[in-house]
């Protein structure tokens, strides 16, 4: 069990890095998007239900910080799609355990999709189950897995989460 100064220390850590997440995301800087996390950390976006019956399949499946960096490559420079950006609410991260110098959260999330011509939709409600790897100042993504409420998927999901 960790003291609760240790706790609350963690889940102040935790907030931040989740906020400066949210927030190159929501101002569109998405190459910055895999310095969030270690070079060998996963990222899965799967529907509530997929992930209740642990179902391994995800709807997005990247296992290196490269294929991170692949995946906002080809959003860049390949795909074409009609210019929208994101906003990001996110709750206080709940730590679950902690191991050593990584952590497990779970953090719930909504996120808006404002296109420039048309309007402001909910775009995606749900919840981060999260591995993180923590130094002294600092918190890297080695896992998220990207919990989504709703089985009914935008056909815009691209972007990270």
């Amino acid at each position: 069990m960790i003291e609760l100064s240790e706790r609350h220390r963690l889940v102040t850590l935790i907030s931040m890095v989740q906020t400066r997440y949210a927030r190159e995301i929501d101002d569109g800087n998405s190459t910055s998007w895999p310095d969030f996390f270690v070079d060998d950390c996963f990222y899965k976006v799967t529907t509530a239900d997929n992930y209740a019956a642990n179902l391994e399949a995800g709807l997005i499946w990247l296992d290196s910080k490269n294929m991170l960096r692949d995946r906002i490559l080809s959003l860049l420079e390949a795909n074409v799609y009609e210019r929208h950006s994101y906003r990001h609410l996110l709750s206080q991260p709940h730590v679950t355990d902690v191991e050593g110098d990584e952590l497990d959260s779970e953090t719930s999330f909504m996120v808006a999709r404002i296109t420039r011509e048309g309007p402001t939709d909910l775009f995606a409600t749900g919840r981060y189950i999260d591995r993180y790897r923590v130094t002294a100042d600092d918190a890297k993504l080695v896992k998220r897995i990207v919990v989504l409420d709703s089985n009914y998927i935008d056909t815009l999901l691209g972007f990270p989460l």
